[in-house]
């Protein structure tokens, strides 16, 4: 049977881990084509977190029968979808390819 609960906010590590990696990337490298494909690949990997996590969760939702929270967590799974096609659009666009396009660091 499902909790009467009321649902709350909690401070997730493996986020924190992802934007932390962004920051990284941001403050230790310098050539600005491959930070900003750095920047893009922690965007993309926060989206995937974010996709599997509420896709868990409309599952979870649908074998409860919870039909409202079902409806809004399919409405976020969607919204973050369309963020990681956005993302993956601006890699394609051109920066990722920018990034490669750089010479390699003496060894």
């Amino acid at each position: 049977m499902p909790s009467a609960k009321s649902p709350r906010g909690k401070t997730c590590d493996a986020i924190l881990g992802i934007i932390a990696e962004g920051q990284e990337i941001m403050d230790e490298v310098d050539d600005e084509a491959l930070r900003d494909a750095g920047i893009l690949a922690a965007a993309q990997a926060a989206e995937h977190y974010e996709i599997a996590r509420y896709g868990t969760l409309r599952a979870w939702a649908e074998l409860l029968g919870q039909e409202e929270a079902v409806e809004l967590l399919s409405e976020t799974l969607a919204e973050e979808k369309h963020a990681d096609e956005l993302l993956t659009s601006i890699a394609d666009g051109g920066v990722n390819e920018s990034a490669t396009e750089r010479p390699l660091a003496a060894e």
